[in-house]
């Protein structure tokens, strides 16, 4: 019996990515033998990463998992233009490696965004018959309008007509949200194809504090009140809302508050920080995500945030379980689905998107809560996310999707 999964993933390990080693690894658990195709690490900075140099294609063998690694375009900037050739280039190289070199396997999964790898995966399951498992992060063209990464509506156009025929051609689909599910149905998409699993967090690095962690050296000031963002800075992530409300929060000498990342906005955000002279704030650089717990654990309070548009609405960000696996408390500056989450599980503060008052207060809120209250609210995310949203649980979901092909 052929139980052979492809994931077909344009960012994988070393890269942050949601459904990346901890992914492939979980399912060879379950069974399946797992390959995997991908490009050569360089998101999100459109550096490669050190120990590789760009080629035509390597093959590696990561604990047991087969990687392929097909020719890219390295760049992950703000310029349309490359981030295009990025695209499309792992879209090509990823098509002929497919086409000519891949074993046939039972299914391939496929990890959107970007849309390209869809584009591939549905030629793949035109020549060679294989199905493959649409898994939709990102709604495009949507997301593309939202950000204004395209303003083009003819382009726009095009790209819905090709997102509706990858979603006719999906064996099955995946989303993120019920949210994502209904949006998809509005757009014709038979209900019947679509299942909804939650992301988990990374788990081999997203770890709760352990008490023995309160003797280590801290990584940020114990005397102040120390707000943490880890992640992307995109367009979406619209971090300059944080910086207004650092701003509103210059004079509170108890609240500090810190940008750890990387991406097309950190150079603006750098600039921004210098301009308003915001001492309050601290950009730090990206970590390996095997220190990022550190840091996480270090802080008194984690921020989530996307700008104030609909498409968010129904859009959970990643970094949201990850903070609850992590069991420290919340400041979630996104409205819908994501906001639910963190009333459902009662482990944090909610702040309205794209306004630096609310996000100002709602920090400001935070700061005043008792220790031992912070702590109760941090622990209940943990247990919630143990509860509902573990790695078990989404790859249990994923095993009955494949095997039901």
């Amino acid at each position: 019996m052929n139980n052979r999964i492809v994931i077909l993933n344009q960012w994988f390990d070393p890269e942050p990515t949601f459904k990346g080693l901890l992914f492939a690894k979980e399912l060879k658990k379950k069974g399946f033998e797992v390959e995997v195709v991908t490009g050569f690490p360089n998101y999100p900075g459109g550096r490669l990463y050190k120990g590789y140099k760009l080629g035509i294609y390597k093959r590696e063998v990561i604990d047991g998992i087969k990687i392929h690694r097909v020719f890219l375009y390295p760049s992950h900037d703000a310029s349309k233009i490359r981030r295009i050739l990025n695209y499309g280039s792992f879209a090509l190289s990823s098509l002929i490696f497919c086409l000519f070199f891949l074993k046939k396997p039972k299914a391939i999964y496929v990890y959107h965004p970007p849309l390209t790898t869809g584009v591939t995966a549905t030629i793949l399951s035109k020549i060679r018959r294989i199905p493959f498992v649409y898994d939709i992060q990102d709604l495009w063209p949507d997301t593309l309008k939202s950000t204004g990464m395209i303003n083009s509506i003819k382009a726009l156009k095009i790209i819905d007509k090709v997102a509706s025929f990858i979603y006719k051609e999906a064996k099955k689909i995946v989303v993120l949200s019920e949210g994502f599910k209904v949006k998809l149905e509005d757009r014709g998409v038979n209900p019947d194809k679509i299942s909804v699993v939650y992301n988990w967090a990374d788990e081999r690095f997203i770890q709760p504090i352990e008490h023995s962690d309160e003797e280590k050296k801290p990584l940020f000031n114990k005397n102040s009140f120390n707000v943490l963002y880890a992640g992307n800075f995109g367009i979406a992530q619209e971090l300059t809302a944080l910086l207004g409300a650092a701003e509103l929060l210059k004079n509170d000498d108890r609240i500090h508050i810190y940008l750890m990342g990387d991406g097309q906005e950190r150079d603006r955000l750098v600039k921004l920080k210098k301009v308003d002279n915001l001492t309050n704030v601290t950009i730090l650089n990206s970590v390996p995500l095997s220190e990022i717990s550190e840091y996480l654990n270090s802080a008194s309070a984690l921020f989530i945030h996307l700008k104030n548009d609909p498409l968010f609405e129904i859009t959970i960000p990643g970094k949201t379980q990850s903070y609850m696996a992590t069991g420290k408390p919340i400041i979630m500056g996104v409205s819908g689905a994501a906001a639910e989450l963190i009333t459902k599980s009662n482990c944090g503060i909610l702040a309205e998107s794209s306004n630096t008052s609310s996000i100002a207060n709602a920090i400001l809120m935070m700061s005043k809560i008792d220790k031992n209250e912070l702590e109760q609210m941090g622990k209940r995310g943990r247990r919630y996310y143990e509860n509902e949203l573990s790695l078990n649980s989404g790859v249990d979901k994923f095993a009955n999707i494949f095997n039901s092909l």
